[in-house]
């Protein structure tokens, strides 16, 4: 099969349900949290946490009695039962997605979790407003990976998240800078402080501390196949293959919304990919960043010829304002190379 010839058609209410914690984290709980001793902050995140989601479902959420949904003229009341949202801050590799999807099982529904990149896409498939009304109804609403890469963004997702809180829906995101601080580096972040700061006054931080995997360096790519390589594989691992050139496949993603490129995936167990070679322009490395967190949550491994997967973004773009997105795409490409390996590998 082949990514580039499919055009999903997605209906509203699939984007909502699918706003589930990836396939990886679906076991995710408290319990199965592992802190590290040297770390008394991740001990008390997770502390912090089960009192949150116990606040959950109260007044204030869906289906309370009031107190905290949204008073159509003036301010919206406080909501009762704690904070109106919890912001997890820290380095890569602490177990913040762990625990954010932790909460999500902990909270009764209707309930939704995707990562900023996914909210975003979601709000620009469906609209603004049907977006608040498709999610307003909610318990929770957890935001993985937050970021604010653009002044439209700030904007859009400050706007979103005030009309969901005022609406009784209660807040968790992760991300690793701290609330009063998006945008910083990225953009003219004194042009939009009031929208930033009205943000994060929505949160309660929780510093989890513990060793930063952006000090690691890059993962180093698996070497990649030839095209004719490739091809023979694609075949003999039959069903469930997709096989696209790499050139094509950017091509087709510019025409099919982000918010499908989810469904674009479906039915495929590994992905075959040729003539893989560095993106050139900023638009283009987005959506390629947006589809390999989606091929990502679904562990699909990838096969590859032409360049390796650390070599697909530039100096520039990993030194610019997208620098985590494009950092965190390497990692997860490299990660389904090196288990593209594995699958092309004849079990012995």
């Amino acid at each position: 099969m082949s990514l580039s010839a499919r055009t999903p058609v997605v209906p509203a209410d699939r984007l909502v349900a699918e706003m589930v914690p990836p396939p990886r984290f679906m076991e995710a709980r408290f319990a199965t949290y592992l802190p590290d001793p040297a770390q008394p902050s991740q001990s008390e995140a997770v502390t912090v946490l089960e009192g949150f989601a116990a606040t959950l479902g109260r007044s204030g959420g869906a289906g309370g009695s009031g107190a905290g949904r949204k008073r159509w003229f003036g301010r919206s009341a406080p909501a009762a039962g704690g904070p109106g949202g919890i912001y997890l801050d820290g380095g890569y590799g602490v177990g913040k997605t762990h625990l954010l999807a932790s909460l999500w099982h902990a909270a009764p529904g209707p309930k939704a979790f995707g990562t900023f990149v996914e909210l975003t896409n979601l709000v620009g498939a469906l609209g603004f407003q049907h977006a608040v009304q498709a999610l307003s109804g909610h318990s929770l609403l957890c935001i993985d990976e937050f970021e604010l890469d653009d002044p439209g963004d700030t904007v859009l997702v400050s706007t979103l998240l005030s009309r969901l809180a005022e609406a009784g829906v209660k807040l968790a995101a992760t991300s690793n800078t701290l609330p009063g601080k998006l945008g910083e580096g990225r953009f003219a972040a004194a042009d939009f402080l009031r929208e930033i700061q009205g943000l994060s006054s929505r949160f309660r931080s929780v510093r989890i501390d513990g060793q930063d995997y952006r000090h690691r360096g890059l993962p180093q790519a698996p070497p990649p196949y030839g095209d004719a390589e490739v091809a023979g594989l694609a075949a003999r691992l039959g069903p469930g293959v997709s096989f696209d050139g790499f050139g094509e496949l950017l091509a087709h993603l510019a025409v099919v919304h982000p918010s499908k490129y989810g469904a674009l995936l479906d039915g495929v167990e590994t992905v075959c990919l040729t003539g893989v070679r560095p993106v050139e322009d900023q638009s283009t490395a987005l959506r390629l960043v947006v589809l390999a967190d989606r091929m990502y949550d679904r562990e699909l491994p990838v096969i590859a010829s032409g360049a390796p997967f650390d070599a697909v973004f530039s100096e520039e773009m990993l030194n610019g304002g997208y620098r985590k997105k494009y950092l965190r795409a390497v990692s997860r490409l490299v990660a389904l190379a090196r288990e593209g390996g594995r699958a092309a590998t004849p079990a012995s």
